[in-house]
Parts: C-alpha cells; structure tokens; sequence
C-alpha cells in the first residue's frame, strides 16, 4: 500500500477529502484548548450543502500527558 500523509491547512486537507483522496484520518489531541476566532479547523473548504463523511473509529491511543491519539477509516 503506499502512503502520502497530507499534513496541511484545512484547505488542503478538506480537498483531498472532498476528491476522494484520504483513506485514513489520523488526529493527535494535545491536552489543552484554543478556540480563539478565525483560527482554520481541519477541513475549511468543503461544500456547505454537502454530506458529512462517514469515519469508522480504528484506533484510539492515550499518553500519559494527557494527549489522545485517534485513527479514523475513511467510509
């Protein structure tokens, strides 16, 4: 299998997503917050009438800071 990550703005990664091209979400939490205003989210350019797209959860790794580590399938 070959692998590309796609470690970009939220504009990337929402194309790639809208195209077809992402199998795999992979999704590091750090333990803390920032929702300050106009900061991007993971996928900015997706089109408002469109579907969400369905993930199946693969796997969920925890560290001992506090970090999470998921790992979505892309249906």
């Amino acid at each position: 299998m070959d692998r590309l990550a796609i470690v970009g703005g939220g504009k990337i990664n929402g194309g790639f997503l809208e195209a077809g091209l992402v199998g795999e979400i992979s999704i590091l939490i750090g333990a803390g917050a920032d929702g300050r205003i106009g900061q991007p989210s993971l996928f900015d350019s997706r089109p408002k009438n469109g579907n969400p797209i369905a993930l199946q959860l693969k796997d969920v790794e925890s560290y001992e800071d506090g970090a999470v580590w998921l790992r979505y399938l892309v249906k």
